[in-house]
């Protein structure tokens, strides 16, 4: 296994303004699980597919174990890719297709057989080593593309978006057994992903990318709790932080959306203009010592069995403007509102985030 290394990399295409990707800066520690996750069009497969030697750099380079890869094949990296479309030999069968890589590789048939056997013992695929693709779930493929790779043991697995083609409950029970199996084989893993869900509950670190450059890498808790900027604050979790904006006041509050906060007495220097983040489930029903009260006026109620999410508008916004997004609580188990009602919500300045409007970092 191996350590990986991006050092200042970029990847600029001709007849383009901004490049994919910008300046990316990364180490991936060996047997590391680490998640990219951004939207469409971040830069988060381009930089795959330049730890692959699909793509190759503008500038910069890429290292496993200290070794410069940046200008290597991808046919001596060592690296198995899992791609988001299954791309299965129609006419193989699953062990076959499992074995392809390595006939291509010289290694002894007897020895092809035993790995494809282990690889099928690990994912559950000993029953289905006799069929077609035709004749596997969505599931079943994606697992032999998985086989596929791990019989070629290489250093490093890259991963890019492959759980996207299956339906929901598929995609829950198929993570667990990525996550489950690349600790069991303890191979360097890069997984690329749009699904914030996916990456927060697969990731040793995550990495969240906008617009070819890298935001915030750390725990998902980390990413959770202390957002590095408001990109990442409105990125991760479901629903998102509140974002609310605010004036920073000399008395030390902040006021704004009809609510004043008192605000942390280390609170680096900034503008006037601040925004404040709070997630969901930190606006409470009850109020508390030190609280302050936001007044809501319902416009969604969602029930989903243990959690309620209520979504309501300020009286300074207007809830016809899409711009203005409503303010989102989490309520447990117990009396739920009814849309068009009223309802007062409490918040812990303690809980709250403080990002300058400016520069949109985090400041506290």
């Amino acid at each position: 296994m191996v350590n990986v290394s991006l050092r200042e990399v970029s990847l600029s295409y001709p007849g383009t303004e901004r490049p994919a990707v910008a300046d990316v800066d990364l180490e991936v520690a060996d047997s590391e699980f680490l998640v990219l996750v951004g939207p469409s069009g971040c830069g988060k497969s381009t930089t795959l597919r330049m730890l692959a030697g699909l793509e190759f750099p503008t500038s910069g380079s890429i290292l496993f174990d200290g070794a410069d890869v940046t200008d290597v094949s991808p046919t001596t990296r060592d690296v198995a890719m899992v791609f988001q479309s299954y791309a299965l030999y129609p006419h193989m069968s699953v062990a076959e297709n499992m074995e392809f890589s390595l006939n291509n590789t010289g290694v002894a048939k007897d020895r092809r057989r035993e790995l494809v056997a282990e690889a099928a013992a690990m994912l559950e695929l000993e029953d289905l080593l006799g069929r077609k693709p035709k004749a596997l779930s969505g599931g079943q493929r994606q697992r032999v593309a998985m086989g596929r790779a791990i019989v070629r043991r290489p250093q490093v697995f890259l991963m890019d978006e492959p759980l996207s083609n299956l339906d929901a409950k598929l995609r829950v029970q198929t993570r667990a057994q990525i996550s489950a199996l690349q600790r069991k084989l303890g191979v360097t893993t890069v997984y690329v992903t749009h699904d914030q869900t996916e990456a927060m509950t697969m990731g040793d670190r995550v990495v969240v990318m906008n617009e070819g450059r890298i935001e915030q890498v750390g725990t998902p808790r980390e990413l959770y709790n202390s957002p590095a900027t408001l990109f990442v604050a409105a990125f991760i979790g479901s629903p998102t932080m509140n974002l609310i904006p605010a004036k920073r006041g000399a008395d030390g509050t902040a006021v704004g959306a009809g609510v004043s906060v008192a605000l942390p007495r280390d609170l680096p220097e900034s503008g006037e203009d601040i925004v404040l983040g709070i997630r969901p489930e930190d606006l409470a029903v009850s109020p508390g010592e030190g609280t302050s009260e936001l007044e809501l006026e319902i416009s969604l109620v969602e029930e989903l069995g243990s959690d309620t999410f209520v979504y309501g508008t300020t009286p300074e916004q207007d809830p016809l403007k899409l711009s203005e997004k409503p303010v989102v609580a989490r309520l447990s188990k117990g009396g739920v509102p009814r849309r068009g009602e009223q309802m007062s919500v409490h918040i812990d300045p303690a809980q709250v985030r403080v990002f300058d409007a400016r520069t949109e970092r985090l400041l506290v």
